[in-house]
């Protein structure tokens, strides 16, 4: 039998040759045809670039007199085209714009990132979920201006829902949206916890991030973006963690799972430290080191640590800026300009919200997150 298969006089030897050829060519031509969706949406968004992540461009809006030239400021750096005469409706109108940016790359992108871009939606509708929790727990009403910041239909019903029930059926309403087990618990709790509510949350939206569904060679970069956002989001927690005074079992709770690199015994180590101080010193040898030890003085005048997770987030930009190299013919650019366009659109947020209460350029300046030196 092998004789007449391997016999190049009979037809069954072209026939295995010919598929074998096939095979190869299979393979080798999947990685490609991947790489070939990415060319076009990685060259338009390297050359649209995000701008308003870098100093030099944001002095030029912060400059600015007032809203009308904010907006001209805008239009003359980067054609935003941004509409309203009040702080809140220019806000409302950057956030539209960044809604048309993703509806952009969805329409330019593999239908098999469509996913990506739905998490990424509701990650920004997140902190919306976060506030009005806390509110509800203090007896405080959800306004329809919440409900109309959502993002995402399903934001906008679950915002409402949350108005119309008591506290005691919070639990099973979220439940119902796909919320965990221990968020539902949090609430259950004689003493609310808001920082574990929060942890709930992440740890709900890093699983959406797990379960996304990337085109092939694109699961490498985004499993590093995930621990990267995962190692930013466990130090923040830990750092407000030790500013507020828990102790050690309460910080264990607060672990959202392994990073890059900060893993369970780090995490658990530094969460029997005494104060913020010696968690930033317990993290040398990482990455994340260098930009808290640089900010430490400004936190020491400040005594909070929104100076420290600014600094993780100006790191998280240059992180991403590193995916992006690493996966320079896939995942890396995409991930790379949304992020930087999320952050893009919080800083003109804060400069339009600065100018419009007459606040010095100095003090906004404060606020804003520019991405990392090397």
């Amino acid at each position: 039998m092998f004789e007449i298969i391997f016999d190049p006089n009979n037809y069954p030897f072209w026939i295995l040759i010919i598929a074998i050829i096939a095979g190869a060519i299979a393979i080798i031509s999947r990685p490609f045809s991947t790489y070939i969706k990415f060319v076009y949406p990685n060259a338009k968004f390297e050359a649209m670039g995000n701008p308003f992540i870098e100093e030099k461009e944001l002095s030029g809006v912060l400059q600015s007199k007032d809203l009308s030239g904010f907006k001209d400021t805008l239009d003359s750096l980067k054609d935003y085209n941004i509409k309203g005469e009040t702080t809140y409706d220019v806000q409302r109108s950057l956030d539209d714009h960044f809604i048309k940016t993703i509806d952009m790359m969805r329409k330019d992108s593999s239908k098999k990132m469509q996913e990506f871009y739905d998490v990424y939606l509701e990650k920004l509708d997140i902190y919306l979920i976060k506030r009005e929790l806390k509110r509800k727990f203090s007896g405080i009403s959800i306004e329809s201006s919440s409900v109309n910041q959502a993002l995402l239909p399903n934001t906008k019903t679950l915002l409402e829902a949350m108005n119309d029930v008591e506290q005691e059926e919070l639990p099973a309403l979220l439940k119902s949206y796909g919320f965990s087990k221990e968020l539902t618990n949090a609430l259950t709790e004689e003493t609310i916890d808001f920082l574990a509510i929060d942890t709930s949350i992440d740890t709900y939206l890093i699983d959406r991030f797990k379960q996304i569904t990337v085109p092939y060679k694109c699961e490498q970069g985004k499993q590093t973006f995930i621990k990267r956002m995962l190692d930013i989001i466990n130090i923040k927690t830990l750092l407000r963690a030790k500013q507020l005074g828990y102790d050690l079992d309460s910080c264990k709770k607060l672990f959202l799972g392994e990073g890059q690199e900060f893993a369970s015994w780090k995490f658990n180590e530094l969460a029997d430290v005494d104060d913020v101080s010696q968690v930033i010193s317990g993290l040398e040898g990482t990455s994340y080191y260098g930009v808290l030890k640089d900010a430490i003085e400004d936190y020491t005048k400040e005594e909070s640590v929104q100076v420290l997770e600014n600094a993780l987030d100006g790191l998280f930009l240059k992180l991403v800026k590193d995916i992006s190299i690493q996966n320079y013919i896939s995942i890396g650019p995409t991930i790379r300009f949304i992020v930087s366009k999320e952050f893009e659109i919080q800083n003109l947020k804060i400069v339009a919200k600065g100018i419009g209460e007459n606040l010095s350029s100095d003090l906004i300046k404060t606020f804003l997150i520019t991405e990392a030196s090397a």
